[in-house]
């Protein structure tokens, strides 16, 4: 984000102003405050301001996470997301490894913004998906473009997303016919009762909490993707 457009803000911000410049939904905004990522507190009438030094700071770490390599992180993480796959693994029959295996080189798109999530799918889609060919998008606005350009046979969505956030993106997706050979994967950290302002775009689509990712995404992949043969 610009600098210009953060200097724009009030130093007081509006939860709406804030939405605004970062190109996310209010809910989204308030989830961050509620997360203690974004400094605020109550006006004597009951408005919410947020400082824009919070908003500077946020974007400052977004922009160092996005300049670092996911494979520095990948590395700590291997033998941790090593032994959940393989756990993960021994509950599967031999039947169902083999089919998850044996997949067409297909097209899966994910549009995550955390680091750690992109490297964490990039472990699980070399170990369960090898054939199969991952492209990242860490924001809403580029997986949309990528989304056209590539018309990915299965596009992993994550809820809170800059740009656009990830529940206004999935119903563009869902209503566009351009996109209907594609299936939807939701992925996301918030639970069940914070996921009620995004449930509009999330009906009928499998969604899976990220504490339980390794354990979930590959049976959902194996169902989408082609196996061989």
């Amino acid at each position: 984000m610009e600098t210009a457009r953060i200097m724009s803000l009030p130093v007081d911000c509006s939860t709406r102003d804030v939405a605004r410049i970062l190109g996310l939904a209010v809910r989204s905004v308030q989830l961050m405050v509620d997360r203690g990522e974004l400094d605020a507190w109550k006006t004597p009438g009951g408005h919410r301001r947020i400082a824009r030094a919070s908003v500077e700071r946020w974007l400052k770490q977004r922009q160092e996470q996005a300049s670092a390599s996911p494979a520095a992180s990948a590395g700590a993480q291997g033998a941790v997301v090593a032994g959940e796959l393989a756990t993960a693994s021994r509950g599967q029959s031999r039947s169902a490894r083999k089919a998850a295996v044996r997949v067409q080189p297909q097209r899966v798109l994910l549009i995550e913004d955390s680091v750690h999530f992109q490297g964490l799918v990039k472990l699980l889609m070399a170990h369960e998906f090898p054939q199969t060919e991952l492209h990242v998008a860490d924001d809403g606005i580029v997986g949309l473009a990528m989304a056209g350009e590539l018309q990915p046979d299965v596009l992993i969505v994550d809820i809170l997303l800059p740009g656009i956030d990830g529940a206004t993106l999935i119903a563009r997706l869902r209503s566009h016919p351009q996109f209907q050979r594609s299936r939807l994967i939701v992925v996301t950290s918030l639970d069940e009762e914070q996921r009620g302002p995004f449930a509009f775009a999330l009906t009928g689509l499998p969604v899976v909490h990220k504490p339980r990712l390794v354990q979930e995404l590959p049976a959902l992949l194996a169902q989408y993707l082609q196996p061989v043969g």
